[in-house]
Protein backbone atom coordinates (compact mmCIF):
# COMPACT_ATOMS: atom_id res chain seq x y z
CA UNK A 1 0.00 0.00 0.00
CA UNK A 2 0.91 3.47 -0.62
CA UNK A 3 1.93 5.94 1.73
CA UNK A 4 -0.57 8.48 -0.03
CA UNK A 5 -3.04 6.55 1.10
CA UNK A 6 -2.40 5.55 4.47
CA UNK A 7 -5.11 7.91 6.46
CA UNK A 8 -5.43 8.01 10.81
CA UNK A 9 -9.02 7.46 10.89
CA UNK A 10 -11.03 5.57 8.43
CA UNK A 11 -13.18 8.17 7.30
CA UNK A 12 -14.17 9.66 3.76
CA UNK A 13 -12.30 12.99 4.49
CA UNK A 14 -9.53 13.15 2.60
CA UNK A 15 -5.97 12.21 4.20
CA UNK A 16 -4.97 16.00 4.09
CA UNK A 17 -8.12 16.76 6.64
CA UNK A 18 -7.32 13.80 8.50
CA UNK A 19 -3.75 14.61 8.92
CA UNK A 20 -4.84 17.92 10.56
CA UNK A 21 -7.25 17.15 12.76
CA UNK A 22 -4.99 13.90 14.40
CA UNK A 23 -2.64 16.74 15.02
CA UNK A 24 -4.43 18.79 16.42
CA UNK A 25 -5.90 16.68 18.63
CA UNK A 26 -2.45 15.18 20.39
CA UNK A 27 -1.02 18.37 20.01
CA UNK A 28 -1.23 18.80 23.89
CA UNK A 29 1.07 15.55 24.39
CA UNK A 30 3.25 15.29 21.25
CA UNK A 31 6.40 16.82 22.31
CA UNK A 32 6.49 14.80 25.94
CA UNK A 33 5.39 11.55 23.88
CA UNK A 34 8.18 12.05 21.43
CA UNK A 35 10.89 12.34 24.01
CA UNK A 36 9.14 9.67 26.15
CA UNK A 37 8.74 6.97 23.19
CA UNK A 38 12.11 7.40 21.32
CA UNK A 39 14.24 7.42 24.73
CA UNK A 40 15.29 10.89 23.92
CA UNK A 41 17.06 9.55 20.82
CA UNK A 42 14.84 11.80 18.24
CA UNK A 43 17.04 14.74 19.67
CA UNK A 44 20.50 13.42 18.16
CA UNK A 45 19.07 12.50 15.24
CA UNK A 46 17.97 16.01 14.76
CA UNK A 47 21.17 17.71 15.47
CA UNK A 48 23.30 15.06 13.58
CA UNK A 49 20.65 15.92 10.33
CA UNK A 50 21.10 19.35 10.70
CA UNK A 51 24.74 19.11 10.69
CA UNK A 52 24.80 17.99 7.36
CA UNK A 53 23.49 21.47 6.50
CA UNK A 54 26.42 23.43 8.44
CA UNK A 55 28.45 23.98 5.11
CA UNK A 56 26.34 25.82 3.44
CA UNK A 57 25.38 29.26 3.63
CA UNK A 58 21.68 29.99 4.68
CA UNK A 59 19.92 33.31 4.73
CA UNK A 60 16.58 32.11 4.82
CA UNK A 61 15.09 28.81 5.95
CA UNK A 62 11.87 26.98 5.48
CA UNK A 63 10.97 24.23 8.10
CA UNK A 64 7.83 22.05 6.25
CA UNK A 65 5.49 20.55 8.19
CA UNK A 66 7.18 22.20 11.50
CA UNK A 67 4.71 21.01 13.83
CA UNK A 68 5.53 22.53 17.82
CA UNK A 69 8.58 24.13 16.47
CA UNK A 70 11.74 21.62 17.50
CA UNK A 71 13.54 21.24 14.30
CA UNK A 72 13.05 24.95 13.19
CA UNK A 73 14.73 26.16 16.93
CA UNK A 74 17.39 23.60 16.67
CA UNK A 75 18.22 24.99 13.31
CA UNK A 76 18.47 28.03 14.16
CA UNK A 77 21.41 26.76 16.90
CA UNK A 78 23.15 25.08 14.92
CA UNK A 79 23.08 26.96 11.38
CA UNK A 80 22.55 30.44 12.20
CA UNK A 81 20.48 31.52 9.44
CA UNK A 82 18.91 35.23 9.06
CA UNK A 83 15.46 34.17 8.77
CA UNK A 84 13.22 31.07 9.27
CA UNK A 85 9.67 30.66 8.50
CA UNK A 86 7.90 27.07 10.06
CA UNK A 87 4.75 26.34 8.29
CA UNK A 88 2.32 23.68 9.47
CA UNK A 89 -1.35 22.29 8.46
CA UNK A 90 -2.15 21.79 12.38
CA UNK A 91 -3.06 25.67 14.46
CA UNK A 92 -2.98 23.74 17.40
CA UNK A 93 1.00 22.01 16.90
CA UNK A 94 1.63 25.91 15.83
CA UNK A 95 0.04 27.71 19.03
CA UNK A 96 2.39 25.42 21.21
CA UNK A 97 5.60 26.15 18.16
CA UNK A 98 4.64 30.19 19.24
CA UNK A 99 5.04 29.84 23.03
CA UNK A 100 7.94 27.78 22.84
CA UNK A 101 9.97 30.34 20.67
CA UNK A 102 12.09 33.02 21.81
CA UNK A 103 13.83 34.18 18.91
CA UNK A 104 12.82 36.69 16.72
CA UNK A 105 14.52 35.77 13.47
CA UNK A 106 11.67 32.71 13.86
CA UNK A 107 8.08 32.94 12.52
CA UNK A 108 4.88 30.03 12.31
CA UNK A 109 2.44 30.20 9.56
CA UNK A 110 -0.41 27.92 9.04
CA UNK A 111 0.05 26.50 5.58
CA UNK A 112 -0.24 23.59 3.41
CA UNK A 113 2.73 22.17 2.28
CA UNK A 114 1.72 20.77 -1.09
CA UNK A 115 0.47 24.23 -1.73
CA UNK A 116 2.81 26.74 -0.33
CA UNK A 117 2.02 30.54 0.01
CA UNK A 118 5.66 31.50 -1.09
CA UNK A 119 6.91 32.89 -4.65
CA UNK A 120 9.36 30.77 -6.12
CA UNK A 121 13.08 31.09 -5.58
CA UNK A 122 12.36 32.63 -2.42
CA UNK A 123 14.97 30.40 0.43
CA UNK A 124 18.16 29.30 0.50
CA UNK A 125 17.45 25.90 2.22
CA UNK A 126 14.68 23.77 3.27
CA UNK A 127 13.90 21.07 5.92
CA UNK A 128 11.16 18.98 7.02
CA UNK A 129 11.59 16.51 9.63
CA UNK A 130 9.27 13.45 10.26
CA UNK A 131 6.64 15.13 7.92
CA UNK A 132 6.90 14.04 4.26
CA UNK A 133 5.06 10.48 4.97
CA UNK A 134 1.63 12.45 5.61
CA UNK A 135 1.65 14.24 2.30
CA UNK A 136 -1.08 13.27 0.46
CA UNK A 137 0.56 13.63 -2.72
CA UNK A 138 4.08 12.70 -2.22
CA UNK A 139 5.62 14.34 -5.56
CA UNK A 140 3.21 17.63 -5.58
CA UNK A 141 4.89 18.16 -2.24
CA UNK A 142 8.20 17.49 -3.19
CA UNK A 143 7.86 19.48 -5.91
CA UNK A 144 6.61 22.65 -4.35
CA UNK A 145 9.29 22.66 -1.94
CA UNK A 146 11.79 22.63 -5.13
CA UNK A 147 9.78 25.30 -6.37
CA UNK A 148 10.12 27.52 -3.04
CA UNK A 149 14.07 26.89 -3.31
CA UNK A 150 16.44 29.01 -5.06
CA UNK A 151 18.85 26.87 -7.42
CA UNK A 152 21.52 24.37 -6.08
CA UNK A 153 19.68 25.45 -2.70
CA UNK A 154 19.96 22.27 0.08
CA UNK A 155 16.56 20.16 1.11
CA UNK A 156 17.66 18.60 4.32
CA UNK A 157 14.69 15.10 4.80
CA UNK A 158 14.70 13.44 8.47
CA UNK A 159 12.28 10.25 7.91
CA UNK A 160 11.78 6.82 9.55
CA UNK A 161 12.62 4.19 7.61
CA UNK A 162 12.46 1.15 7.03
CA UNK A 163 15.34 -1.45 9.70
CA UNK A 164 16.55 -4.41 7.24
CA UNK A 165 18.65 -6.35 9.44
CA UNK A 166 17.54 -8.70 11.98
CA UNK A 167 17.04 -9.22 15.19
CA UNK A 168 16.59 -4.94 15.07
CA UNK A 169 14.01 -5.45 11.88
CA UNK A 170 12.00 -7.64 14.42
CA UNK A 171 12.22 -5.60 17.32
CA UNK A 172 11.22 -2.29 15.83
CA UNK A 173 8.22 -4.19 13.87
CA UNK A 174 6.77 -5.36 17.22
CA UNK A 175 7.43 -1.54 19.18
CA UNK A 176 5.98 0.40 16.71
CA UNK A 177 3.17 -2.04 15.97
CA UNK A 178 1.94 -3.07 19.40
CA UNK A 179 3.76 -0.83 22.36
CA UNK A 180 3.63 2.33 20.58
CA UNK A 181 0.54 2.98 19.95
CA UNK A 182 -0.88 1.41 23.42
CA UNK A 183 1.06 4.22 25.04
CA UNK A 184 0.22 6.80 22.71
CA UNK A 185 -3.51 5.99 23.68
CA UNK A 186 -2.83 6.13 27.49
CA UNK A 187 -1.04 9.69 27.27
CA UNK A 188 -3.06 11.17 24.18
CA UNK A 189 -6.42 8.86 24.31
CA UNK A 190 -5.78 8.57 20.27
CA UNK A 191 -4.58 4.97 19.55
CA UNK A 192 -5.37 5.53 16.41
CA UNK A 193 -3.19 8.21 15.54
CA UNK A 194 -0.01 6.35 16.87
CA UNK A 195 -0.91 3.22 15.27
CA UNK A 196 -1.10 5.57 11.81
CA UNK A 197 2.43 6.40 12.56
CA UNK A 198 3.19 2.65 12.52
CA UNK A 199 1.59 1.98 9.54
CA UNK A 200 2.94 5.42 7.70
CA UNK A 201 6.75 3.95 8.40
CA UNK A 202 6.10 0.65 7.00
CA UNK A 203 4.49 2.25 3.40
CA UNK A 204 6.67 5.05 3.29
CA UNK A 205 9.42 4.48 0.25
CA UNK A 206 12.46 4.78 2.44
CA UNK A 207 16.35 4.43 1.38
CA UNK A 208 17.12 5.24 -2.06
CA UNK A 209 13.89 4.51 -3.24
CA UNK A 210 12.75 8.04 -1.27
CA UNK A 211 16.30 9.22 -2.97
CA UNK A 212 14.55 8.65 -6.20
CA UNK A 213 11.35 10.93 -5.75
CA UNK A 214 13.53 13.31 -4.61
CA UNK A 215 15.39 13.42 -7.99
CA UNK A 216 11.81 13.14 -9.74
CA UNK A 217 10.76 16.29 -8.26
CA UNK A 218 13.55 18.41 -9.18
CA UNK A 219 16.32 17.76 -6.99
CA UNK A 220 19.92 16.28 -7.48
CA UNK A 221 20.40 13.76 -4.72
CA UNK A 222 23.71 14.04 -2.82
CA UNK A 223 23.68 11.32 0.40
CA UNK A 224 22.01 9.82 3.18
CA UNK A 225 22.88 9.23 6.60
CA UNK A 226 20.99 6.68 8.81
CA UNK A 227 20.88 6.48 12.55
CA UNK A 228 20.21 3.61 14.93
CA UNK A 229 20.12 0.76 12.94
CA UNK A 230 18.53 2.35 9.98
CA UNK A 231 14.88 3.40 12.05
CA UNK A 232 15.74 6.77 10.93
CA UNK A 233 17.04 8.49 7.65
CA UNK A 234 18.29 11.64 6.52
CA UNK A 235 17.92 12.86 3.34
CA UNK A 236 20.16 15.44 1.44
CA UNK A 237 19.47 17.04 -1.56
CA UNK A 238 20.45 20.30 -4.27
CA UNK A 239 17.59 21.98 -5.93
CA UNK A 240 18.92 21.34 -10.05
CA UNK A 241 15.91 22.70 -12.25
Amino acid sequence: MESSTIKPYNESQSKKEQIEKMFDGIAPTYDFLNRFLSLGIDIGWRKKSLQMLSKYTITHLVDIATGTGDFAIMAHTILHPGLITGIDLSAQMLEIAKKKNKIGSISFIQADSERLPFNENTFDAATVAFGVRNFENLHQGLSEVNRVLKKGAPFLVLEFSQVQKAPMKQLFYFYSRYILPSIGKLFSMDFKAYHYLHESMMAFPSGMTFAKKMEEAGFKFITLKTFSFGICTAYLAEKQY
